[in-house]
Protein backbone atom coordinates (compact mmCIF):
# COMPACT_ATOMS: atom_id res chain seq x y z
CA UNK A 1 0.00 0.00 0.00
CA UNK A 2 1.15 3.10 -1.11
CA UNK A 3 2.14 5.90 2.01
CA UNK A 4 -0.23 8.79 2.25
CA UNK A 5 0.52 11.64 -0.04
CA UNK A 6 2.45 9.03 -2.63
CA UNK A 7 0.72 8.01 -5.61
CA UNK A 8 0.58 4.26 -5.99
CA UNK A 9 3.03 2.16 -8.42
CA UNK A 10 0.63 0.32 -11.53
CA UNK A 11 0.60 -1.69 -14.34
CA UNK A 12 -0.87 0.27 -17.22
CA UNK A 13 -1.15 -1.12 -20.87
CA UNK A 14 -3.48 0.96 -21.81
CA UNK A 15 -2.72 4.65 -21.17
CA UNK A 16 0.71 6.28 -20.14
CA UNK A 17 3.63 5.76 -22.47
CA UNK A 18 2.92 2.55 -23.30
CA UNK A 19 -0.41 3.08 -25.15
CA UNK A 20 1.29 6.07 -26.85
CA UNK A 21 4.00 4.30 -28.38
CA UNK A 22 1.51 1.31 -29.34
CA UNK A 23 -1.36 4.22 -30.65
CA UNK A 24 1.60 6.00 -32.66
CA UNK A 25 3.32 3.47 -34.16
CA UNK A 26 6.91 4.54 -32.40
CA UNK A 27 7.33 1.45 -30.86
CA UNK A 28 8.64 0.38 -34.44
CA UNK A 29 11.60 1.80 -33.80
CA UNK A 30 12.59 0.62 -30.31
CA UNK A 31 16.31 -0.23 -30.01
CA UNK A 32 14.71 -3.28 -27.99
CA UNK A 33 13.30 -4.70 -31.01
CA UNK A 34 16.89 -4.18 -32.73
CA UNK A 35 18.70 -5.99 -30.00
CA UNK A 36 16.30 -8.97 -29.51
CA UNK A 37 16.37 -9.69 -33.80
CA UNK A 38 12.89 -8.85 -34.13
CA UNK A 39 11.74 -8.22 -37.76
CA UNK A 40 9.07 -8.14 -39.92
CA UNK A 41 7.93 -11.65 -40.98
CA UNK A 42 10.05 -13.11 -37.86
CA UNK A 43 8.26 -14.75 -34.66
CA UNK A 44 10.54 -14.76 -32.05
CA UNK A 45 10.11 -16.38 -28.93
CA UNK A 46 11.22 -14.08 -25.77
CA UNK A 47 11.34 -15.01 -21.88
CA UNK A 48 11.60 -11.79 -20.22
CA UNK A 49 13.54 -12.97 -17.10
CA UNK A 50 12.70 -9.67 -15.05
CA UNK A 51 9.37 -8.54 -16.02
CA UNK A 52 8.95 -5.70 -13.90
CA UNK A 53 6.17 -3.46 -14.88
CA UNK A 54 6.03 -5.61 -17.84
CA UNK A 55 6.94 -2.59 -20.69
CA UNK A 56 9.34 -4.45 -22.62
CA UNK A 57 7.38 -7.52 -22.89
CA UNK A 58 4.37 -5.69 -23.85
CA UNK A 59 6.23 -3.85 -26.28
CA UNK A 60 7.26 -7.09 -27.78
CA UNK A 61 4.09 -8.89 -27.76
CA UNK A 62 2.60 -5.87 -29.61
CA UNK A 63 5.07 -6.66 -32.79
CA UNK A 64 4.23 -10.37 -32.91
CA UNK A 65 6.51 -12.08 -30.38
CA UNK A 66 5.55 -14.77 -27.81
CA UNK A 67 6.65 -14.02 -24.45
CA UNK A 68 6.93 -15.52 -20.68
CA UNK A 69 7.21 -12.80 -18.14
CA UNK A 70 9.01 -14.49 -15.39
CA UNK A 71 8.57 -11.83 -11.94
CA UNK A 72 9.66 -13.16 -8.28
CA UNK A 73 8.23 -10.04 -6.22
CA UNK A 74 4.49 -11.13 -5.65
CA UNK A 75 3.74 -7.26 -5.08
CA UNK A 76 5.17 -6.63 -8.88
CA UNK A 77 3.43 -10.21 -9.73
CA UNK A 78 0.53 -8.73 -8.53
CA UNK A 79 0.60 -5.71 -10.39
CA UNK A 80 1.20 -7.68 -13.68
CA UNK A 81 -1.92 -9.44 -13.23
CA UNK A 82 -4.24 -6.77 -12.83
CA UNK A 83 -3.04 -4.87 -15.91
CA UNK A 84 -2.70 -7.53 -18.04
CA UNK A 85 -6.57 -8.08 -17.21
CA UNK A 86 -7.29 -4.62 -17.56
CA UNK A 87 -5.40 -4.92 -20.93
CA UNK A 88 -7.51 -7.73 -21.90
CA UNK A 89 -10.68 -6.29 -20.86
CA UNK A 90 -9.85 -2.92 -22.61
CA UNK A 91 -10.50 -3.71 -26.36
CA UNK A 92 -10.04 -6.83 -28.71
CA UNK A 93 -6.90 -5.72 -29.84
CA UNK A 94 -5.17 -5.31 -26.85
CA UNK A 95 -6.27 -8.60 -25.56
CA UNK A 96 -4.41 -10.16 -28.94
CA UNK A 97 -1.44 -8.86 -27.53
CA UNK A 98 -2.23 -10.01 -24.28
CA UNK A 99 -2.91 -13.78 -25.66
CA UNK A 100 0.97 -13.79 -26.50
CA UNK A 101 1.92 -13.21 -22.98
CA UNK A 102 2.36 -15.48 -20.38
CA UNK A 103 3.80 -14.12 -16.74
CA UNK A 104 4.88 -16.77 -13.63
CA UNK A 105 5.86 -16.20 -10.85
CA UNK A 106 9.05 -17.06 -9.44
CA UNK A 107 13.23 -16.42 -9.76
CA UNK A 108 14.59 -16.48 -13.20
CA UNK A 109 17.78 -18.58 -12.27
CA UNK A 110 15.30 -21.57 -11.16
CA UNK A 111 12.87 -21.30 -13.96
CA UNK A 112 15.34 -20.94 -16.87
CA UNK A 113 16.29 -24.24 -16.77
CA UNK A 114 12.83 -25.70 -17.86
CA UNK A 115 11.82 -22.65 -20.19
CA UNK A 116 13.07 -22.47 -23.77
CA UNK A 117 13.21 -19.67 -26.26
CA UNK A 118 14.89 -17.72 -29.04
CA UNK A 119 15.60 -14.84 -26.98
CA UNK A 120 16.21 -14.04 -23.44
CA UNK A 121 15.75 -10.92 -21.90
CA UNK A 122 17.49 -9.71 -18.77
CA UNK A 123 16.69 -6.10 -17.46
CA UNK A 124 17.68 -5.77 -13.48
CA UNK A 125 17.28 -3.01 -11.72
CA UNK A 126 20.12 -0.59 -12.54
CA UNK A 127 22.90 1.12 -9.90
CA UNK A 128 21.18 4.25 -8.58
CA UNK A 129 22.49 7.53 -10.31
CA UNK A 130 24.61 9.52 -8.49
CA UNK A 131 25.62 12.20 -10.64
CA UNK A 132 22.34 12.48 -13.67
CA UNK A 133 18.66 13.60 -12.63
CA UNK A 134 16.34 11.65 -10.07
CA UNK A 135 15.34 8.49 -10.86
CA UNK A 136 11.21 8.78 -12.31
CA UNK A 137 8.73 8.31 -9.34
CA UNK A 138 7.46 4.94 -10.66
CA UNK A 139 11.00 3.65 -10.30
CA UNK A 140 11.90 4.72 -7.28
CA UNK A 141 8.48 3.25 -6.28
CA UNK A 142 9.75 0.26 -7.49
CA UNK A 143 12.88 -0.26 -6.32
CA UNK A 144 11.63 0.63 -3.13
CA UNK A 145 9.13 -2.94 -3.45
CA UNK A 146 12.21 -5.50 -5.05
CA UNK A 147 15.13 -3.50 -4.24
CA UNK A 148 18.15 -3.99 -5.49
CA UNK A 149 19.06 -7.09 -7.45
CA UNK A 150 22.84 -8.43 -5.79
CA UNK A 151 22.06 -11.48 -8.07
CA UNK A 152 22.40 -10.30 -10.99
CA UNK A 153 25.68 -12.06 -12.29
CA UNK A 154 24.00 -15.19 -11.05
CA UNK A 155 20.94 -14.45 -13.27
CA UNK A 156 22.59 -13.75 -16.18
CA UNK A 157 24.94 -17.02 -15.79
CA UNK A 158 21.89 -18.95 -15.88
CA UNK A 159 20.08 -16.91 -18.78
CA UNK A 160 23.65 -17.77 -20.85
CA UNK A 161 23.57 -21.20 -20.02
CA UNK A 162 20.08 -21.61 -21.08
CA UNK A 163 20.16 -23.23 -24.67
CA UNK A 164 18.71 -19.88 -26.42
CA UNK A 165 19.99 -18.02 -29.60
CA UNK A 166 20.07 -14.94 -28.04
CA UNK A 167 20.33 -12.93 -24.27
CA UNK A 168 19.65 -8.97 -24.17
CA UNK A 169 21.05 -7.31 -21.17
CA UNK A 170 19.82 -3.63 -20.63
CA UNK A 171 21.79 -1.36 -18.75
CA UNK A 172 22.89 2.14 -18.21
CA UNK A 173 24.82 3.60 -20.72
CA UNK A 174 28.50 4.41 -18.94
CA UNK A 175 28.17 1.53 -16.62
CA UNK A 176 30.73 -0.76 -16.20
CA UNK A 177 30.31 -4.50 -17.63
CA UNK A 178 29.15 -6.89 -15.01
CA UNK A 179 31.68 -8.98 -13.62
CA UNK A 180 32.13 -12.56 -14.23
CA UNK A 181 29.83 -12.63 -17.08
CA UNK A 182 31.77 -12.46 -20.99
CA UNK A 183 32.15 -9.87 -23.57
CA UNK A 184 29.00 -9.59 -25.32
CA UNK A 185 28.82 -10.26 -28.90
CA UNK A 186 27.85 -6.48 -29.39
CA UNK A 187 25.93 -3.69 -28.41
CA UNK A 188 23.09 -1.01 -28.92
CA UNK A 189 23.11 2.03 -27.93
CA UNK A 190 20.64 4.88 -27.04
CA UNK A 191 20.42 7.82 -24.96
CA UNK A 192 20.25 6.71 -21.58
CA UNK A 193 20.62 2.94 -21.49
CA UNK A 194 22.84 0.41 -23.53
CA UNK A 195 21.50 -3.56 -25.11
CA UNK A 196 24.84 -5.38 -24.49
CA UNK A 197 23.73 -8.78 -26.85
CA UNK A 198 25.26 -12.20 -26.31
CA UNK A 199 24.58 -14.13 -29.36
CA UNK A 200 24.60 -18.26 -29.02
CA UNK A 201 25.71 -20.46 -31.47
CA UNK A 202 23.89 -23.63 -31.24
Amino acid sequence: MAKAGRPALAVDFVGGATGYKLRTGAARSHALLKATGMAPGRTLTVIDATAGLGRDSFLLAAMGATVTLIERSPQVHALLTEGLEAARAESSELAVIVARMTLLHGDARELLPTLQADVVTVDPMHPERTKTALVKQEMRLLREIVGTDPDVTELMQAALAARCGRVVLKWPLRAEPLQGVRKPSYQIVGKTVRYDVFVEAY
